[in-house]
This record gives structure tokens, sequence and C-alpha cells, in this order.
């Protein structure tokens, strides 16, 4: 295959970034996207010129390390696919592709296609602990849960923290991730004894982030690789909103 690739490039936050265009040929269709820029690399290296920053870990769809933003879709034009999980037989001979990062006010670039996500992590740290025993492993069977339950809990922790559905969502929202991160475990019993504090520290600290509202646009949902359900965004207003009550109904004690 041979493509035209528009790359954003960027030497750091500090500087303005800019589309460099790079002609490449001979692309095995059955590479993933990351391969194909490792090939790309290795011609900049062999021409003495600077390869292009990406950010990868597992490149198997699961660490979320991977945040590319593909012809304007983040990780690319399949649903619930990673970057990294991407083929390029997806892609048409002759095809240009823009990369860039992801664009989000809390997502500051680092280099290149790189963001630094910690903003994920402050609100994850926020969200404090759990309140289980950290002796011995339970016998699985000690703390019945409901299938229907325990599936919901799990669909919600799949979430990979990738940050697509900030750079998908028009707001740059992380509602959908702290809403995954508040759902699985308030759905679950270990999970309810900080249920009320953790809800409200995530939300102030995804708040100081500097994310925005959302706005009920969806596209998050769309983006995100492991298709997090929706109603995540709706158990965090929810959870959120009757912990602030009884905040205040305490306060006014």
């Amino acid at each position: 295959m041979n493509l035209t690739l528009r790359v954003w490039r960027q030497e750091h936050a500090q500087i303005s970034g800019a589309f460099v265009t790079y002609p490449v040929s001979d692309i095995n269709p059955d590479m993933s996207f990351l391969e194909m820029l490792d090939v790309v690399n290795e011609g900049l290296i062999a021409r003495q010129e600077t390869p292009i920053a990406f950010d990868h870990d597992c490149r198997e769809g699961i660490c979320g390390a991977c945040s590319l933003t593909i012809n304007g879709i983040p990780h690319g034009p399949n649903r619930a696919t990673t970057a990294c999980q991407l083929h390029m037989r997806f892609f048409a001979d002759g095809d240009t592709i823009v990369i860039e990062p992801f664009r989000a006010k809390a997502f500051p670039v680092v280099r290149d296609l790189v963001v630094d996500r910690a903003s994920f992590d402050r609100i994850i740290a926020a969200g404090g602990y759990v309140g289980v025993s950290t002796g011995s492993a339970p016998e699985a069977n000690a703390l019945p849960i409901a299938k229907a339950i325990a599936d919901r809990a799990m669909d919600a922790a799949q979430c990979i923290g990738c940050g697509a559905c900030v750079a998908a969502c028009p707001n740059a929202s992380a509602m959908l991730f702290t809403g995954a991160k508040v759902m699985h475990l308030g759905l679950v019993p270990q999970g309810q004894a900080e249920r009320s504090d953790r809800v409200l520290r995530m939300v102030d600290q995804m708040d100081a982030e500097g994310f925005g509202g959302c706005t009920n646009y969806g596209e998050c949902h769309e983006a995100c690789p492991k298709e997090i359900p929706l109603e995540a965004i709706a158990r965090l207003n929810g959870d959120y909103l009757r912990a602030a009550l009884s905040s205040r109904e305490e306060d006014a004690a």
C-alpha cells in the first residue's frame, strides 16, 4: 500500500505545532496502525530525522495508551477498536491519513502525538480507597452479587482510561470516564462505604482539571473502544445529586 500521512508535529507544549506530510510506500495491509508508524519512524531515523513521538504500551487494546486521532476520529474509523488494534487493511491504497493527538485543554500535548492524561489519574486518586479487607483472598461466593448487577459493574469496569471520550466530545467532557469509575464501584457491595464521598471528590477533581460539562451529544459512547454505556453518566449524575443533598443536610444539622 502507498499512503500519504499528514502528521501533527510539535516539539513541546510551549511552541506551536503543524502538520507535516510524509509519503509512505510498501505498507503491508496486515500491519497494525502502530506498526505502520514504526515503519515510518525507521525510515525517518535512517534519514537522520526526528522520529514521530506517539504513545503505546500493551498494543492489545488493554492499556489505553495509544491515544491517536485518525482522520478526525479518536482511535480511527472502526467502532470498539483502539488505535493499536486498527489494521491498515481498513484503508485503501492511495489514501491520505491525518494523524493528530487527542485535543482537550486537560490533555496538554507533550510532544507530537503524545498528550499528558495525568488528569485522569488525579480523578481516580480523588476517589480514595475501597473499604475491603486486604488480608487473605476471600472465598469467591462469600459476598453474593446478583449476576445482573455484576454484569453492569463489569461493563463499566472495562474503561481503560484512554481519553477517547474526552477527545470526541465537543465540550471535552470527562463525564463518561468519571461515570464509569463511579458506576463500577457504586454497584458492588464493596464500594458502598465510600460511595457518597467518592462521587463528590471525583466530580470536584474532574471540574478542577478543566474538563467541560456533558450536554448529551453521545459522541463519547460512539468513540469509546470499550463501548461504555451512557448509563454511566446518568448514574454519576444521580449519585452526585444524592450525595450533595445529603452533605447539605449534614451541614445544616
